[in-house]
């Protein structure tokens, strides 16, 4: 991972957060992108305890234009992309008959459209290296489901099957596509569950505790590193048995 450069979404806080900072550890330079540049700052300064070089880009995944002038600055200050995270996410959760049409396109918009846009974009740059990683956060209920979830777990499904097409379609050219789909995992956003919930979901892990980030961005950081190199199109659960 000796001097790559690793551009991730989603990167100021939580999973992203984890991520970013064990790429660092790894040896990665970061190109930290959210769309709330406040909390960037604290992910760069992370970064750069490590030792290694952090830049940091306000960024909406799912506005093209603005993922295309991100993704040009990122070349222009770094040189190149041999990483791309995807993992900029958002949830609107509620049961599908009281489910609006703005909570369907604002999920769908970020979780889906927003890594194809990126992917587009920094893909560009890969095939011109003919080299490069690409790392889907998806989740365990983009394999099984979940109630009160139709617009998150359609993105999250969606996000699976765009990261085996991307596998399929870019191989050749020495880039590989893979996808992490984390199961329960303390964040903020699990955080906000009531207790009756996160007991119902710690119930169908065999583990009987919940994941932490770190544990997301160790088998984010194995799919992009040269130590996974004749890994392609796979996706990996980080679930504690949630789902096998």
């Amino acid at each position: 991972m000796t001097h790559k450069i690793a551009l991730v979404t989603g990167a100021a806080r939580g999973i992203g957060q984890a991520i970013a900072v064990q790429l660092a550890a790894d040896g990665a330079d970061l190109a930290l992108c959210d769309v709330q540049a406040e909390g960037l700052d604290v992910t760069a300064a992370q970064v750069r305890e490590l030792g290694r070089r952090a830049e940091t880009y306000a960024m909406n995944v799912a506005d093209a234009s603005a993922v295309d002038a991100t993704v040009a600055r990122v070349v222009a200050d770094f040189g190149r992309i041999d990483i791309l995270v995807n993992n900029a996410g958002i949830n609107r959760d509620t049961l599908l008959i009281r489910m609006t049409e703005n909570d369907w396109d604002q999920v769908l918009d970020v979780n889906l459209k927003g890594a194809f846009l990126v992917s587009k974009a920094v893909v560009k740059v890969m095939m011109k290296q003919r080299a490069g990683a690409i790392v889907n956060i998806a989740s365990v209920v983009g394999l099984m489901g979940n109630a009160g979830q139709a617009n998150y777990t359609a993105a999250k499904a969606g996000l699976i099957a765009l990261t085996k097409t991307t596998a399929k379609e870019l191989g050749s050219r020495g880039i590989r596509a893979n996808a992490v789909a984390p199961g329960f995992i303390r964040t903020a956003m699990t955080d906000q569950l009531s207790e009756q919930a996160q007991q119902a979901m710690l119930r169908l892990v065999p583990l009987g505790r919940p994941g932490e980030p770190e544990d997301v961005a160790r088998a984010v950081t194995f799919l992009a590193s040269d130590n996974a190199a004749y890994v392609n199109g796979q996706v990996l659960t980080v679930c504690g048995g949630m789902v096998m």
